[in-house]
């Protein structure tokens, strides 16, 4: 598509100098006396230079929103890696419960999708290799995907002020092959993965006394629970995805499931952004 443009920019540029020049050779004044011709009308040339540049700009409008289309909805399966982004660093963290801070080591060939969020200001990822660029918003979720297709070590850069050391909160995206990356990961501490981890800690809070695989329990039953669409108290529909989850946790009285009364405490505070991508991750991995 950017070939397209610059080709489509290049035509019009050098056909419209290209006439200037021949009209004005062709049509110069040869007598100081002279006077040319006034011309009225020319309706086939209105309808040329209106249909023309309207079919061009449709071409790029529809070949532009399928790009977009393709570069904000990831692939079905992906390889999903939590981003908490804090002055003035950047924490990943792997499903499998790998930890890294600055440095985001990834297969070759395989679809990354990074879920980020931020626990103080608003910061910005910025990989200029890939051409992903997204902010990091405190409160809320944000995602990007990309898919590398070379090794290699990749800049990562925080494109948003976010205070006085804001140009050093830089890192690394570590492209290796697949074999690699897996000799990697068996390297690491094993720390157990999310979702495991989110498991404990839900026994931890009590989460268990409530929501139970039981209908009948005093909270929504959470099995089967993400990506499923849920009926709130006042009539409304949401999806219950990670956003979703996570506003349950801190604010639970904002979204209540219907047929519940507003009981939860509030763990506003209580828990970290790790833990909350814990709890979320184990949610998920109710199956």
């Amino acid at each position: 598509m950017y070939f397209f443009l610059v080709a489509i920019a290049a035509f019009f540029s050098l056909l419209i100098a290209g006439l200037i020049v021949y009209y004005a050779v062709k049509y110069r004044r040869r007598a100081p006396d002279a006077v040319g011709t006034v011309v009225h009308g020319g309706i086939v040339l209105e309808i040329a230079w209106t249909v023309i540049p309207l079919l061009i700009s449709m071409v790029i409008f529809v070949w532009g929103a399928s790009v977009f289309f393709a570069m904000s909805r990831p692939p079905e399966e992906t390889m999903n890696v939590y981003v908490v982004g804090k002055q003035w660093m950047w924490k990943f963290q792997h499903l499998d419960g790998e930890r890294e801070i600055n440095e985001l080591h990834v297969p070759v060939g395989r679809a990354v999708k990074l879920i980020m969020t931020s626990e103080d200001v608003i910061h910005d990822v910025f990989v200029p290799a890939f051409r992903v660029k997204a902010d990091v918003l405190p409160g809320r979720y944000t995602h990007i995907w990309f898919q590398p297709t070379k090794p290699g070590r990749y800049h990562l850069f925080c494109a948003e002020y976010c205070g006085t050391r804001h140009s050093g909160m830089i890192g690394e995206v570590v492209v290796m092959e697949p074999s690699d990356y897996q000799a990697w990961l068996s390297g690491g501490a094993p720390e157990g993965s999310l979702a495991s981890a989110g498991e404990k800690l839900f026994a931890d809070l009590a989460c268990n006394t409530c929501h139970r695989p039981e209908a009948q329990s005093r909270g929504p039953v959470l099995q089967g629970l993400f990506g499923k669409t849920v009926t709130l108290q006042t009539g409304e529909t949401v999806v219950a995805d990670e956003a979703y989850i996570r506003e349950s946790i801190l604010n639970p009285s904002a979204k209540v499931t219907a047929g519940f009364q507003p009981i939860m405490p509030t763990f506003q505070g209580l828990v970290s952004e790790e833990q909350l991508l814990e709890l979320i991750e184990y949610v998920k991995s109710l199956r």
